[in-house]
């Protein structure tokens, strides 16, 4: 296939066979484009649609990984109230006076910055209050100026001391997001193992239309040129003309063949652009031709070795244990939601008080009044029923997703089993090909001279040629699904990147 074998290659073993068709490459013709295989790879992993579209996945969970690291973002509060009162005079019966009445107005502010601290606490730090009252009194008849202001600041923190105390809903977000990261990875790169194969086959099966056109008109040429022989000695009297009539049968047949395999080319290359393209109409009619050819070198192949890969570097085996990773932390906060409530609360604050602002502020900034308090709230519900059964649930999941885990892995040694005893069949089959044609064309040869000397019939002749077409063809579907099936192992086995020299760098 390639100048430099893939790693696991045997570079001492010739080339089985080239196909019978074209002996040598032809330089592309105008409008043509030659491809390797390499590079068509690295096209595909540029422009191919399904790879952009998983590229975007992994960004999307970082997104997902940042909201709900959102959680741990204090929040911010402020509030102003101004307030304006009048009060009137009022007769106290029971001590026979008259209350004054009076004119006030106050101007109260509270701020304050609350959150949640990774250990799962809540805080809660502010001004809880900073309240500035002025006014007149009315004792007498002559009104009495007054302000008097007071505020006071707290500090309060509310500790959970079993449940939600290893684990809470927000941490479980937070360790489930990183998990989510890894499968999105995965997934990309599972894609872009796919869609390389995909590349390699559609590839391979280019280069099988291509020689299939040439020994289609191979076939056309071996048919006209009978045909003329023929009509050369219908002419002179040493054939029938229905020797004749059978030849012109034989010429149609073959052009309607190589009509069916041009048409065939034609949708193999569409194929192989869809994959290498994110703008088919920018291809226009450009032709792909490729710049290798069908040749099949002997592979190493043990079943051990290649069931130690695929259980290795499979990336969809590695997102199932990921997911297990993640049913484990999902298994944990339930188990702990189990627990009791339990939290530890206390608190500290200032008051100050004074005149004005500034004394109520320098009360606060003196600590001439603190007070503090600490304490321990106790909470369980009953039947705790919704713990136990969401608890029992993610048992349940995880049986479920060790049961699936168990499947993909059989699954994968079975397809590695298949993948490899179907290389092993298709080089085993392109020696038997590779004489076939050659025994076809010793015959057919042999039958040419038996008809130039009168000894044989021109229907043994087209039936040879016939022959010789399909073991043709089936030489080189021998190589081309040789070289697929290898493809399709090293797919099973998760190292087809690797067996291309292509590395993927997760972010």
């Amino acid at each position: 296939m390639a100048a430099v074998p893939p790693p696991g290659i045997d570079p001492a073993p010739a080339p089985l066979a080239a196909p019978a068709a074209p002996a040598a490459i032809q330089p592309p013709a105008a409008g043509a484009r030659a491809l390797s295989l390499q590079e068509c790879l690295e096209l595909a992993l540029q422009h191919n649609l399904d790879v952009r579209i998983e590229r975007v996945n992994p960004e999307i969970e970082r997104y997902n990984l940042s909201l709900v690291y959102a959680g741990y973002d204090p929040a911010f509060s402020f509030q102003y109230t101004h307030r304006d009162s009048t009060d009137p005079s009022t007769y106290d019966a029971s001590i026979r006076q008259t209350i004054p009445g009076s004119e006030s107005e106050s101007d109260t502010f509270v701020a304050g910055l609350r959150g949640v601290l990774p250990t799962g606490a809540d805080y809660n730090i502010g001004l809880t209050s900073l309240t500035d009252s002025y006014g007149t009194r009315f004792p007498t008849a002559f009104p009495v100026p007054f302000e008097s202001s007071q505020g006071s600041a707290r500090f309060g923190l509310t500790q959970p001391l079993l449940k939600n105390l290893w684990i809470d809903r927000t941490r479980m977000n937070v360790w489930v997001g990183r998990k989510s990261i890894q499968i999105s990875e995965l997934a990309l790169a599972d894609r872009i193992m796919r869609i390389a194969a995909q590349v390699e086959q559609a590839y391979y099966d280019l280069i099988y239309a291509r020689e299939n056109v040439g020994v289609q008109e191979q076939a056309l040429q071996l048919a006209e040129r009978l045909l003329a022989e023929n009509k050369q000695r219908v002419k002179v009297g040493a054939m029938a003309p229905l020797d004749e009539k059978q030849a012109e049968s034989q010429v149609a047949a073959r052009r309607a063949d190589l009509i069916a395999s041009q048409r065939t080319l034609a949708t193999r290359q569409n194929t192989l652009k869809n994959l290498l393209s994110d703008d088919y109409a920018g291809w226009g009619a450009q032709t792909i031709v490729p710049s290798e050819r069908l040749e099949a070198l002997r592979q190493l192949l043990d079943l051990q070795d290649s069931w130690s890969k695929g259980l290795a570097q499979r990336p969809d085996l590695r997102e199932l244990q990921v997911q297990l990773e993640q049913q484990d932390i999902v298994l944990r906060f339930n188990r702990n939601q189990l627990l009791p409530q339990l939290d530890l609360t206390g608190s500290y604050g200032l008051t100050g008080v004074g005149d004005e602002f500034s004394d109520a502020l320098g009360g606060i900034s003196r600590a001439d009044a603190p007070n503090w308090s600490v304490g321990a709230i106790f909470s369980f519900p009953l039947s705790n029923r919704a713990a136990r059964e969401t608890y029992r649930r993610s048992q349940a999941d995880q049986r479920k997703l060790l049961l699936s885990y168990k499947k993909a892995e059989q699954g994968i040694m079975l397809e590695i089993d298949n993948a490899l005893k179907l290389a092993q069949s298709n080089f085993e089959r392109i020696d038997a090909t590779q004489k076939a044609r050659e025994f076809a064309e010793a015959a057919l040869d042999a039958e040419q001279k038996k008809l130039e000397n009168g000894k044989s019939t021109s229907f043994v002749v087209l039936q040879l040629q016939r022959d010789l077409t399909v073991a043709r063809l089936e030489e080189i579907s021998a190589l081309a699904e040789y070289n697929k099936s290898l493809s399709q192992l090293a797919l099973a086995e998760g190292s087809i990147l690797e067996r291309h020299r292509i590395g993927i760098q997760p972010r």
